[in-house]
């Protein structure tokens, strides 16, 4: 039933092995790229159809983003990779995440072949949800009107959610949120979604430099295409459960040699060794952007003055939301 327990939640991802206890659900239908606001609205009447109706809710979303399957030598940034995304879903309170692999093969199926197959013999769903602007089958004939419909036909209930609009009437999307970062407008960003965004990464080996400079950095590198706006950020990072103060720069060091980007994220009194470690880390304000220096004492000044004002922007910082809290506690 809906509220169970994370313990209790299912990532299905093959449609042969969907659990029995969650056939005859609430289906919530979506990309999910984000789980941001807009999204959890969909989510959030689910929910409530699930307790109406007393019986399991699940989001049924596609991997990978199928953007990325028609256009492949143009991947879309994702704000939440599937694991992430599962992670934030199952924080969301559903039962369970049917995560169905999308193919060109998987595109071409005919939106009535869709309902049939997969919603109703499948799962034999009670009701599924949407947005406003979801749209599925072969050159994507199925309409939100399509669904309803079909719902019409064979039985089961169907919701469509409007738009969720942020505090300036603007439309939420994951588009948005991606603009967002690649402004640096890190408030924004966190605000669209509900939560801080975080991504998670393997600490790399890199030249050290930071030790020299009386800042050890750990060194990691973001998924491809990532538009995150190159620059200074204070963060949170989660290392083998437990959340460290930080300060980043996300950048190509011009200073020294101009490189590839990387994240490199220093620590606030922490003295272990993190190779080979996998961080989660959680941006909390940007606070200016990458620059280069004449001296490296002019830098280390600069660094010692990023450090003072990410302390203090981390010291000011509280929950955006439960889901936040959720996100950010450790176990």
């Amino acid at each position: 039933m809906p509220g169970n327990s994370p313990a209790d939640f299912s990532v299905v991802t093959d449609l042969d092995a969907f659990p029995a206890h969650l056939k005859g659900g609430v289906v919530a239908i979506g990309n999910f790229d984000g789980v941001h606001r807009g999204h959890r609205a969909v989510l959030g009447e689910a929910l409530e159809l699930g307790k109406r109706l007393n019986c399991p809710v699940y989001a049924m979303t596609f991997e990978p983003h199928p953007r990325t399957v028609f256009s492949p030598d143009k991947p879309v940034f994702r704000l939440t990779p599937s694991d992430a995304k599962c992670e934030v879903l199952k924080d969301s309170e559903l039962d369970g995440v049917l995560m169905l692999p999308f193919t060109r093969e998987f595109a071409n199926v005919e939106a009535q072949d869709f309902v049939r197959d997969i919603l109703i013999e499948r799962l034999a769903i009670s009701h599924a949800v949407t947005g406003y602007d979801f749209h599925f089958g072969k050159a994507r004939k199925g309409t939100p009107d399509f669904l309803r419909q079909a719902g019409n036909d064979h039985g089961f209930g169907v919701s469509i959610v409007s738009p969720e609009n942020d505090e300036g009437a603007e439309i939420i999307s994951s588009s948005r949120i991606r603009q967002a970062l690649s402004d640096g407008e890190i408030s924004l960003a966190n605000g669209l979604l509900g939560y801080r965004w975080f991504f998670d990464a393997h600490v790399q080996h890199g030249d050290k430099r930071g030790r020299d400079l009386g800042y050890p950095t750990a060194n990691l590198s973001l998924g491809v295409g990532c538009p995150l706006k190159h620059g200074i950020y204070a963060v949170k990072a989660r290392v083998d459960q437990k959340l460290f103060d930080g300060v980043a720069n996300f950048g190509r060091r011009p200073t020294f040699d101009n490189g590839s980007p990387l994240f490199e994220v220093h620590l606030f009194d922490f003295k272990q060794d993190l190779y080979g470690k996998m961080l989660r880390i959680h941006l909390v304000s940007y606070l200016r952007g990458e620059q280069k220096f004449d001296t490296v004492e002019a830098l280390i000044e600069q660094m010692n003055q990023d450090s003072e004002e990410a302390r203090a922007a981390l010291a000011s910082m509280q929950p955006i939301s439960e889901l936040d809290l959720l996100l950010t506690q450790v176990v």
